[in-house]
């Protein structure tokens, strides 16, 4: 029988109350539910993740009052796209259009509160996967771009460089390769 995630916030807060004992939840239907602990671990069949029923796609967005320098620098470093502009957001696409990437600005009227707060500049990194590492690289130097990490093999396999863009947001760039 499944359990709702309203049961189990109810039986916690029960529980904790002395109000009544785990075999006493009663399902929507008024049938008892089967006991359970909380603090049990959920069986494997519990743990299954979502299963859509469309395509996903994943946008990051970042909040930043940098709109115009992280416009030209996705469209003239990187070779972005423009996807949708207006005065307080900017919706990118890679070469391809594989991935998006959208920028909003601070504070702005029309959005809800938890989209008001710009990015901080730390703990975020975007990686971008090409086929030619090298002439990427290359490219970038030409451009008079500052590379934050040179070049370089890995031992898993990789061959990458990072850069970082106008927000402070660290961009490594990679070709996956297989460890020798």
């Amino acid at each position: 029988m499944k359990r709702s995630y309203m049961q189990f916030i109810l039986v916690l807060f029960c529980c904790a109350q002395g109000v009544l004992s785990v075999a006493q939840v009663k399902q929507p239907s008024g049938q008892e539910a089967q006991p359970f602990s909380p603090l049990k671990q959920p069986s494997v069949k519990e743990k299954q993740p979502l299963k859509p029923q469309q395509k996903m796609k994943l946008n990051a967005g970042i909040v930043t009052s940098k709109l115009a320098e992280t416009k030209s620098f996705y469209t003239e470093i990187l070779g972005f796209g423009v996807t949708f502009e207006n005065d307080f957001y900017l919706l990118l696409h890679s070469p391809g259009k594989q991935a998006e990437l959208s920028f909003l600005l601070p504070e702005h009227a029309s959005q809800q509160a938890l989209f008001h707060q710009p990015f901080g500049g730390q703990g975020m990194y975007l990686t971008i996967e090409v086929e030619d590492v090298d002439q990427i690289y290359q490219e970038l130097k030409k451009k008079k771009v500052e590379i934050k990490i040179d070049i370089r093999n890995e031992p898993w396999g990789d061959r990458h460089f990072a850069i970082s863009d106008p927000n402070g947001i660290a961009i490594d760039i990679v070709k996956y390769t297989h460890p020798e």
